[in-house]
C-alpha cells in the first residue's frame, strides 16, 4: 500500500465514525422483559436488551432457574477447562447462566455459555448506564458466531448485583424471559424489511446474509404470494465529505459527485472491487424490486438476489452490470425500466432512488436509525438475534395477531401445539371429536369451533353449545330427544337460534328430560259433552258418544257428521236469492251499457254525414266538421242535455270555423235545434231510422 492514500483513508474513517456515532443517539434498544418469580425480594418484571445474536423466542417465553457460576465468571474461557455443567437434570428446569460483561466478545460468552449446557444467557452490566444492544464482532475468526442458539439478554448492574446477592443467600431464582411482546402484532399481515447488500467478500456476515437469503427464499416467497407479509428490501449508503468529495477514495467508493458510498469491499483500494461497484449493484437491485413491485411480482427479487450471489461472485471476477442484466433477462423483467431507475452514476445530481433510502435508514417512530447489517425490521421493530431462517421465521410469525397466523408458522419446527397436551384446558366434546382449543404460533386460545357449518358458542374453557341453524344436527342441540314406537321427539328447533324447550304435549326443563302430560288426567282437552279422553305420549285421542258424532280438536267439541237443520236450509235459500238478485242487477246494467253504445254509434254515423256534406266545398271544411264531431260528441253523451251545451254548440261552430260562419249562419237555429233533437232522442228509447230525411243506419 503507498501512503498517499493513508491520510485521505483515515480522515474519511474518521467521518464515517463520526456518522455512526450520531446514528448511536438515535439508536433503539430492542427489549423483551423478564419476570422474576422468585425469591419474594425480586419478584417482579425487568427490562433487558436482546443480543444479536443467538435465536430469541420471539413470540413465546422461557422459564428457567438462574446460576451464577463460582469460576470462570465472565466466561471468556470454555467451562470444560473449570469442570463446570449446566445441562440440567431429567426433570429439572432449564439454567439461565448469569455471566458479568468484560475481557472478551458478547457471542464468546453466548457461546462458551450454550457448549456449557446453557439454555440462556444473562450479561450483568459492569457499569451504571443504559441498556445497549449486543452486537456481534467484525472481525474474523469467528466462526462460532452462526452456531449460537440460544438467547442472550443484558441486564443492568443493579439488576445484576441484586440476582447476584439473592444466590448467594442461597435462594432459588425462577426467571420468565417473555418475548411475546417484543414485536408488535397489529394485524393478520405483518410488513418487514431487509436491510442488506449485494457485496459478498465482507466476510462471516456476507457468508450468513447470503445464506439466508438462500434458506428463506421459498418460505418468503410463499408468504408474499398469499399476501400474508409485505416485504421491501433496503440498502445502507454513505455520503463523503464534502473536503473530500475530490478524492481518489471518494471517487473510488462514490458515485453522483460523492452523494452515495459503500466501504472497498477487500478494504483494499488498489485490488478488486471498489466500493462505488456495490453501490451500483445495490442500486440495480432496488431498482429490480421497484419495477418487480409495478408488476405484482415483488417475490421476484429474492430469485434475483440468490442467482446475482450465484452467477456473478467477486472472487470469480463476475461482480459486473453485464452480468446483473443477463439475471434480470432470466426472470423477464424489463431492463429498459430498470436501467432508468438506476440512472447516471456519474451524474453530479442526486439520485431520487438512494436519498430515498438515506432518509429511510434514519429512525421514525419507535424504531431506530438502522446502523447494523444486515438488519430485519418487523412491523417496524428492529429484529435482533442470528440471521437463520428458523429464528427469523419465528420473528416474523411473532407480528401476526394472534388466531391470524398462516400455517407456516404453526409447525412443529417453531412452535409447540400447546392443543396436544389435556386439550389446552379448553372445552371438549369427546364424542364428536370437537374442541374449542385452536393453536396458535404465540400459544393457544379457547374459542369455541366452527364445525359442519353450525356455530358454538360459549365461554370455550368450560361449555360450548350449537347456536343456529342446524343446530340440531349435532348432539340435538344439547336438548332433550326420545323415541318411543318409531316415533321421535326432541326438544330442539332450527326455528330458533338457542335454548332447549319441550314440545307440545311435554313438560321439563328441554335439557335433561321432557315428561308427557296427562291431558286427560289434568283435564286440559277433550272436556265436550259425551266425549272420551284417552292420553297418548305427547298427545292425546278424543271420541264422541255414537257414530255420528265428529270430534273437533282445535273448538275441543263434537258436531254431527249429517246436517239436519231446517236453520241450515234456510241459510242457504237466502245465499241462493241474493245471487239471482245480483244476477239480475248484472244483466240491467250490461243492456243500459248496450243501449248506450248503439245511441253513440247511431250518433257518431248522423255526423259522419253531416261532416260529408260540409267537405263538399274544401278540405279545410272537412277538418273543422271533424273538430265538431268530436268535441259535441262528449257533449252529447252527458244526460240530460241541456240548452247551455247547444248554446256552446254554435258559439264553437262561430269560433272554430269562421270562414263558414257566413255562409251557415242562417242555419244555426236549425242545427241547434237538430242537436237538441238528436240528443233527446239518444237519450229516450226511440231510435229513428232518419232524421231530416238522412238515414242514421249503418
Amino acid at each position: 500500500m503507498g501512503r498517499g492514500w493513508l491520510p485521505a483513508w483515515w480522515a474519511l474513517l474518521l467521518v464515517l465514525a463520526f456518522m455512526a456515532g450520531e446514528a448511536v443517539g438515535r439508536f433503539v434498544v430492542e427489549k423483551n422483559s423478564l419476570r422474576v418469580t422468585s425469591p419474594a425480594g425480586l419478584r417482579g418484571v425487568y427490562e433487558c436488551a436482546i443480543g444479536n445474536f443467538g435465536m430469541p423466542q420471539y413470540g413465546g417465553t422461557m422459564h428457567g432457574v438462574v446460576i451464577y457460576p463460582k469460576s470462570n465468571k465472565k466466561a471468556c474461557k470454555g467451562f470444560d477447562d473449570f469442570d463446570l455443567s449446566f445441562k440440567p437434570k431429567p426433570g429439572g428446569l432449564p439454567v439461565f447462566l448469569l455471566v458479568d460483561r468484560g475481557d472478551c466478545y458478547f457471542t464468546t460468552k453466548g457461546w462458551n455459555a450454550q457448549r456449557a449446557g446453557a439454555a440462556a444467557v444473562l450479561v450483568a452490566d459492569d457499569k451504571v448506564e443504559p441498556l445497549i444492544t449486543m452486537d456481534s464482532p467484525e472481525s474474523s475468526g469467528t466462526d462460532y458466531i452462526e452456531n449460537i442458539t440460544v438467547p442472550s439478554a443484558l441486564v443492568t448492574k443493579k439488576f445484576g448485583d441484586d440476582l447476584k446477592k439473592a444466590l448467594e443467600n442461597g435462594d432459588m431464582v425462577n426467571v420468565l424471559l417473555d418475548w411475546r411482546e417484543s414485536l408488535p402484532h397489529p394485524d393478520e399481515r405483518v410488513e418487514y424489511e431487509f436491510w442488506t447488500n449485494s457485496n459478498d467478500e465482507c466476510g462471516a456476515k456476507c457468508d450468513m446474509q447470503m445464506n439466508f437469503v438462500r434458506n428463506f427464499r421459498g418460505t418468503a416467497q410463499v408468504l408474499e404470494k398469499r399476501g400474508y407479509t409485505q416485504f421491501t428490501p433496503h440498502y445502507i449508503t454513505w455520503y463523503c465529505p464534502e473536503a473530500f468529495v475530490l478524492s481518489k477514495q471518494c471517487k473510488s467508493q462514490c458515485i453522483n459527485h460523492g452523494r452515495y458510498c459503500a466501504p472497498d469491499p477487500e478494504q483494499d483500494f488498489n485490488i478488486g472491487y471498489d466500493g462505488k461497484d456495490v453501490v451500483v449493484q445495490n442500486l440495480i437491485q432496488i431498482c429490480l424490486f421497484r419495477v418487480a413491485n409495478e408488476t405484482r411480482k415483488p417475490w421476484l427479487w429474492w430469485d434475483y438476489a440468490h442467482d446475482f450471489a450465484i452467477r456473478c461472485p467477486m472472487k470469480e471476477k463476475k461482480y459486473t452490470r453485464d452480468c446483473a442484466n443477463g439475471v434480470i433477462k432470466s426472470l423477464g423483467l424489463d431492463i429498459e425500466k430498470i436501467n432508468k431507475c438506476v440512472g447516471d452514476p456519474e451524474a453530479d445530481e442526486e439520485n431520487p432512488v438512494l436519498k430515498a433510502e438515506q432518509d429511510a435508514q434514519i429512525g421514525h417512530g419507535s424504531r431506530g436509525d438502522v446502523t447494523i447489517l444486515p438488519t430485519l425490521v418487523v412491523n417496524n421493530k428492529q429484529y435482533r438475534g442470528k440471521l437463520e431462517k428458523s429464528a427469523v421465521l419465528r420473528a416474523v410469525c411473532s407480528g401476526f395477531e394472534e388466531t391470524t397466523e398462516p400455517d407456516v408458522c404453526l409447525s412443529e419446527a417453531i412452535q409447540t401445539n400447546e392443543c396436544l397436551e389435556n386439550n389446552g384446558g379448553c372445552w371438549l366434546d369427546k364424542v364428536n371429536n370437537f374442541t374449542a382449543c385452536k393453536d396458535t404460533f404465540r400459544g393457544r386460545v379457547c374459542e369455541c369451533p366452527l364445525a359442519h357449518g353450525v356455530k358454538f358458542v360459549g365461554d370455550g374453557y368450560t361449555h360450548c353449545e350449537a347456536s343456529g341453524v342446524g343446530r340440531c344436527q349435532i348432539n340435538n342441540g344439547g336438548c332433550w330427544k326420545e323415541t318411543r314406537n318409531g316415533k321421535t321427539v326432541s326438544a330442539c328447533s332450527n326455528e330458533v337460534s338457542e335454548g332447549c324447550k319441550c314440545p307440545p304435549g311435554f313438560k321439563g326443563d328441554g335439557i335433561n328430560s321432557c315428561e308427557d302430560i296427562n291431558e286427560c288426567k289434568e283435564k286440559l282437552s277433550c272436556q265436550c259433552k259425551d266425549c272420551t279422553c284417552d292420553n297418548t305420549w305427547g298427545s292425546y285421542e278424543c271420541s264422541c258418544g255414537g257414530n255420528n258424532m265428529l270430534y273437533m280438536r282445535e273448538h275441543d267439541t263434537c258436531i254431527s257428521k249429517f246436517s239436519t237443520s231446517s236453520v241450515g236450509w234456510g241459510f242457504l235459500w237466502v245465499i241462493f236469492f241474493g245471487l239471482a238478485l245480483a244476477a239480475v242487477g248484472a244483466y240491467a246494467v250490461y243492456k243500459y251499457r248496450l243501449r248506450v253504445n248503439n245511441s253513440s254509434s247511431y250518433l257518431i254515423h248522423l255526423y259522419i254525414d253531416m261532416a260529408r256534406e260540409f267537405s263538399s266545398s274544401s278540405y279545410r271544411d272537412y277538418v273543422c266538421a271533424r273538430y265538431l264531431w268530436l268535441t259535441h260528441y262528449i257533449v252529447l253523451q252527458s244526460y240530460p242535455p241541456r240548452v247551455t251545451w247547444i248554446q256552446r254548440f254554435a258559439r264553437s261552430w262561430r269560433s272554430t270555423c269562421p270562414w263558414r260562419t257566413k255562409k251557415y249562419r242562417i242555419n244555426i237555429v236549425p242545427w241547434s235545434m237538430l242537436i237538441s233533437e238528436i240528443a233527446k232522442r239518444i237519450w229516450s228509447k226511440e231510435q229513428p231510422a232518419s232524421i231530416g230525411g238522412r238515414h242514421l243506419d249503418a
